[in-house]
């Protein structure tokens, strides 16, 4: 049987009602110690990141057997689980504005629909990394691509890989 291959794909999701639940670096960190789950376990190749208080922009292959479906569904479940632990056990005051209006579940953390979209030229794949990259300048969260902890600027322009998991998408 032919092995599955996907292109790379831009993906952004947003917290339930664009709530600044990332603006925590705990909650951040969650997001960190997934994507390095699914990077070691071979789920998916990282390419580019920015985490913003409110929503995550990613660009990811996956990888082997996985679809997309799975590794995102698997991903934002997990996240969502970790974030309702962490607000119940150091802010339990909290955990109530992100009570669901849906009846197949009590809580909430995602926007039901990401935008996922198959980066299918370098041109188009640039181009998305280059918004990621400068997401918190214009967000007025620092000056240059590269200081914002949370992204890969940093990797591109000084090969720097704060947190082990990122591919370069030129090789």
């Amino acid at each position: 049987m032919d092995k599955i291959i996907f292109h790379p794909e831009f993906v952004t999701a947003t917290i339930y009602e664009w709530k600044a639940l990332l603006k925590k670096e705990e909650f951040k960190q969650i997001i960190i110690d997934s994507l390095q789950f699914l990077v070691k376990e071979n789920r998916i190749i990282l390419y580019a990141y920015c985490l913003m208080d409110t929503h995550i922009h990613l660009i990811w292959q996956v990888k082997g057997e996985w679809l997309s479906s799975q590794v995102r569904r698997d991903f934002f479940k997990y996240t969502a689980q970790q974030f309702k632990k962490l607000l119940e056990q150091k802010y339990p005051q909290a955990l109530h504005i992100f009570k669901s209006t849906q009846q197949d579940r009590i809580h909430q953390f995602w926007e039901r629909h990401t935008l996922c979209i198959e980066l299918y030229t370098p041109a188009v794949f640039e181009q998305k990394v280059d918004y990621i990259h400068h997401n918190p300048v214009k967000a007025g969260l620092c000056t240059y691509p590269e200081e914002y902890v949370y992204s890969s600027a940093k990797y591109y322009l000084n090969a720097v890989d704060e947190f082990n998991f990122l591919s370069h998408y030129n090789g």
